[in-house]
């Protein structure tokens, strides 16, 4: 006779990793119960900036229970492509910095997921650059001549970082704050910027969904 099967193992933890204060709240008070969790959930505040988030990011993921986490980064991003509106979301394909390329897990299962989560929402795949600085004007147009779709500071450090400390599934998640045709120095920015916390708060049973998904047995 084979050996029974023992009880299965805890679930591995999910790291969320995000640079601002707002952004932190928005995903502490979301709609996503921690009981709906597949296992411990941390949001992480890593301030502002690729180093602030590599500084951050490598701390939580060599330490205490976050250690073996898939990550997520998420908070606010500035979109690149004409007709992005607040509170459109980004899942990423890979993120970009400095000429490299950091692949994410799960990429359609995630876009899918969120779509049912913020329903009438406009969800956007494909790469998410990084900057070390808040992108306006022309330089907003060079970077989607480059074929990314949205720009922020600290998702590419974030998914290097996670990746360099260990092998784990990673994803970028981000929602539009301002756009092309609504950029943040222009009337409407508070609107905007509401539109885009809501949206931020009911990501979090996507977030969910998808790391449910990775704890599940490959046929």
């Amino acid at each position: 006779m084979g050996d029974t099967p023992g009880p299965p193992g805890p679930a591995a933890p999910l790291l969320i990793a995000c640079a601002l204060g707002i952004e932190q709240l928005a995903l502490r008070s979301g709609r996503g119960r921690a009981g709906d969790a597949p296992g411990t959930v941390t949001v992480l505040r890593t301030g502002m900036g690729p180093k602030a988030a590599e500084t951050a990011v490598e701390r939580a993921l060599t330490q205490g229970r976050t250690a073996g986490s898939a990550v997520i980064a998420s908070g606010f991003c500035a979109g690149l492509a004409p007709g992005m509106h607040p509170g459109d979301l980004v899942v990423a394909d890979e993120t970009r910095e400095t000429g490299e390329s950091t692949a994410c897990t799960g990429v359609d299962l995630l876009a899918e997921a969120l779509a049912g989560a913020v329903p009438g929402r406009t969800v956007h795949t494909g790469p998410l650059t990084g900057s070390g600085h808040v992108v306006r004007g022309h330089e907003r147009a060079e970077l989607w001549a480059t074929g990314a779709i949205a720009v922020d500071m600290e998702s590419a450090a974030t998914l290097r970082t996670a990746l360099r400390t260990g092998p784990r599934p990673v994803a970028a998640v981000r929602v539009v704050v301002d756009a092309p045709e609504h950029e943040l120095v222009r009337i409407g920015t508070v609107r905007g910027g509401i539109s885009a916390f809501r949206v931020l708060r009911a990501v979090l049973p996507a977030f969910y969904e998808w790391h449910r998904s990775l704890l599940l047995p490959r046929r």
